[in-house]
């Protein structure tokens, strides 16, 4: 009789990672829940695409472990690898259409790619996932003849082709309108329920990422600041968790980048 599976699809259990003598995230742990949304905020360079790529195995922990449905990446094979990924979807930022595809061949390639269907089974798949996002109607068109927010739509209906377990979204609402991104974010939210899939949301929206996730972790200083339900970060006490979520000027993240006095620069006499 097989067990139930944990409630937990990714861990990330004390990782250290850097480059070169630059450590982006040190002794980090924290685990995305299955079936869940899970954000990861904070301010830019706290190395949250950083956690995407440890993920995917575009990076190795440099200590730690990095765990995906209970196996340790950094320690998987070039083809266990591969099956993982798999198993992972990627909405990169801005989308990452070829430009020479239409937007069919676009849905299409992983299929084409990874599994050998009889093409009229990659036409329906494609077509069944270009519905979901609302675009079957924009199949012969090219990137560069629809919309940013439609461009995004695409790259979703990529990301599902293959059914994945976990898909993972990197700044999914940069750039879009209010309209287009209300329109994201709902769809995120309504795939990850009714595919049943987990789902990791890098986002500096706070506003419109809050209203769709179900966790939130915040890096900070290479660490987790704080991790919760919206509305417990909402609530929290501490100045930095506090200065990000309402987005004020004056806090523990400091506007200037640390240097060296002004007098010393300019050569200012006491």
């Amino acid at each position: 009789m097989s067990s139930e599976p944990s409630p937990t699809l990714v861990e990330l259990d004390h990782v250290t990672f850097g480059y070169g003598d630059r450590i982006i995230l040190r002794d980090v742990s924290l685990s995305v829940p299955r079936g869940k949304v899970t954000a990861l905020m904070g301010v830019s360079g706290g190395g949250k695409t950083t956690v995407l790529r440890l993920i995917g195995g575009q990076v190795k922990a440099q200590s730690g472990q990095v765990r995906f449905d209970g196996a340790d990446v950094g320690q998987m094979s070039s083809a266990q690898l591969y099956d993982a990924r798999r198993r992972m979807g990627m909405l990169f930022q801005f989308g990452a259409l070829f430009t020479d595809m239409s937007v069919f061949d676009n849905v299409a390639f992983p299929l084409r790619e990874h599994a050998r269907l009889p093409e009229s089974m990659v036409r329906d798949i494609v077509l069944m996932k270009l519905d979901a996002v609302g675009l079957r109607g924009a199949r012969d068109l090219l990137p560069s003849e629809i919309s940013g927010g439609m461009s995004r739509r695409v790259a979703l209906a990529r990301a599902i082709a293959l059914d994945p377990q976990l898909i993972m979204y990197d700044e999914p609402f940069a750039g879009l309108d209010p309209i287009s991104l209300g329109t994201a974010a709902r769809l995120i939210r309504r795939l990850n329920d009714s595919l049943g899939l987990t789902s990791i949301i890098v986002s500096h929206d706070v506003d419109e990422t809050f209203e769709i996730a179900d966790h939130v972790v915040v890096l900070a200083n290479g660490q987790v600041a704080a991790q919760g339900t919206p509305a417990q970060l909402k609530a929290s006490a501490d100045p930095l968790i506090h200065q990000f979520v309402h987005a004020l000027s004056d806090g523990p993240v400091a506007f200037h980048y640390p240097a060296r006095s002004v007098a010393d620069d300019f050569g200012v006499q006491a």
